[in-house]
């Protein structure tokens, strides 16, 4: 049975616009040049409701500055940035590193696009730190920010005008929901400790760090009440956010949180490798598309996963390789985000700025729980990227 996120907003206080900042540049001749030419899939719920929110607001131009082009899920957000841009008449341009490790490449291009002038600029920050500087200056200058996908919670007071953003503490906390309810009876009649993997593809952005935590504090709570204890091990920055963390040597489960040195499905993939060879493991989690993937890519070599396999199997997003697993039984599911929505929502926040109009400080998105049963439901299929 499927089970929605329940979302909540962290506050329900409307910001200042920045009007000056969004009146002063011609629309320029631009368009989604990085977006793929794929049919858009048809749109959620979500999507319907942000159409009415925003007003055509004329000839408003703006920056997006993604994560990376890598991976279909950034595409998907760029369907949803071409959409509002028919229905809005306004115009954007598109820039993002290779790779979501490329930070300092990231920062120039935010650079370059404040430099530009634009009305607006939407971002979706590689490593929440780096940026800081950047939306000072962007501040300074009167261009109106809206982050998606991942927040900047240091960002300078009022540089950030709003955020659009999946409850990532909630959606990692499903993934953990769903991957202890599958391993519960191994748990309990274990007789010597069991090991559950996570892999991070960083610990830098707010999203990944939110979702990882979200996944961890709930097999602890979850744990917890079933008498047992945890031990988180790994890595030092998911590490240091436990708190009450269990001696390795007294736990009954073993949380072991890894992150590569970089963002690929390779490097993911070797941590995955890691995990999945010890012995004790029972279950593993990917938190979004790369890491999910690089579990699969290790378990090509392992064989692991599965109805058939010794490790229960989770991820995080979707994609054409991460479906496959869902649908195959591979994995027992995947919790999706709506990028489309997210990229939308973006544009229509920014529009409704430069409108004049006031904005909630967070606009959260949907996410949900998917499984190879509810792969084709009505609020989960259009979410479901290649």
């Amino acid at each position: 049975m499927r089970k929605k996120i329940v979302v909540t907003l962290l506050s329900a206080a409307m910001v200042a616009t920045m009007v000056a900042g969004c009146g002063s540049k011609e629309a320029a001749d631009t368009s989604a040049d990085a977006a793929t030419e794929e049919a858009a899939p048809e749109e959620s719920a979500d999507a319907e409701e942000s159409t009415d929110a925003a007003t055509a607001g004329g000839d408003y131009h703006f920056e997006v500055v993604v994560k990376s082009f890598q991976s279909s899920y950034w595409q998907a957000a760029l369907v949803g940035m071409d959409q509002a841009k028919e229905e809005l008449g306004i115009t954007y341009n598109a820039t993002g590193p290779n790779a979501e490790s490329d930070i300092a490449d990231q920062v120039n291009m935010l650079n370059n696009a404040i430099n530009s002038a634009p009305n607006g600029i939407a971002l979706a920050a590689c490593d929440q730190g780096a940026v800081l500087d950047s939306l000072q200056t962007a501040l300074d200058k009167q261009i109106p920010v809206v982050c998606f996908d991942t927040s900047v919670p240091d960002a300078p007071e009022g540089s950030v005008l709003s955020t659009v953003v999946t409850d990532n503490g909630a959606a990692g906390a499903l993934a953990g929901e769903k991957i202890y309810e599958a391993v519960k009876d191994q748990i309990a009649s274990a007789t010597a400790p069991v090991r559950i993997g996570e892999v991070n593809q960083d610990a830098t952005s707010a999203n990944i760090s939110e979702r990882g935590m979200g996944f961890i504090n709930k097999v602890i709570e979850l744990a917890k009440a079933d008498g047992k204890t945890v031990a988180v091990v790994g890595n030092d920055f998911f590490v240091g956010q436990v708190e009450d963390n269990a001696a390795e040597a007294d736990a009954d489960i073993i949380l072991e949180v890894a992150v590569p040195a970089q963002t690929t499905v390779e490097l993911c993939s070797t941590e995955a490798s890691k995990i999945m060879n010890e012995a004790d493991t029972i279950a593993i989690f990917g938190s979004n598309q790369t890491a999910a993937e690089g579990v699969l890519t290790a378990n090509q070599n392992l064989n692991v996963l599965g109805a058939d396999g010794t490790i229960v199997g989770a991820g995080f997003d979707a994609g054409a390789t991460i479906k496959a697993a869902v649908s195959d039984g591979t994995f027992i599911g995947a919790v999706t985000q709506s990028p489309l929505v997210m990229g939308k929502k973006a544009l229509e926040t920014l529009t409704q700025i430069c409108n004049g109009e006031t904005v909630e400080e967070n606009i959260p998105t949907d996410g949900y729980w998917y499984d190879a049963t509810t792969m084709t439901d009505a609020d989960i299929a259009p979410n479901l990227y290649d």
